[in-house]
């Protein structure tokens, strides 16, 4: 697990003090990409961290082009669920 991103139990990224609610949304085209989702997610715990944010989910697609949007279902399940009013978070980190 080279590219796994590894998040150490009682860490404070895990703590939901008074930290504002994240969804992230990670995507790679192939898998021979060069920033796998695990590299995005890593990248975006430690922003959320430097800015007291806690990432409550995660919305991804693996292996989907950027270029259109009808093959995206993390994304368009991340449209659906702020537009239904179904979003548990304030903030969406990319």
């Amino acid at each position: 697990m080279a590219n796994a991103l590894i998040v150490c139990p009682r860490s404070d990224l895990l703590l939901p003090t008074s930290a504002g609610r994240a969804a992230q949304y990670v995507r790679m085209s192939t898998d021979h990409q060069r920033y796998s989702t695990q590299n995005q997610a890593a990248a975006i715990a430690v922003y959320a961290a430097q800015h007291n944010l806690v990432i409550i989910r995660t919305y991804a697609d693996e292996g989907r082009s950027g270029l259109r949007i009808h093959r995206r279902e993390g994304l368009i399940e991340l449209i659906d669920d702020v537009h239904n009013g179904r979003a548990d978070f304030d903030h969406i980190l990319l």
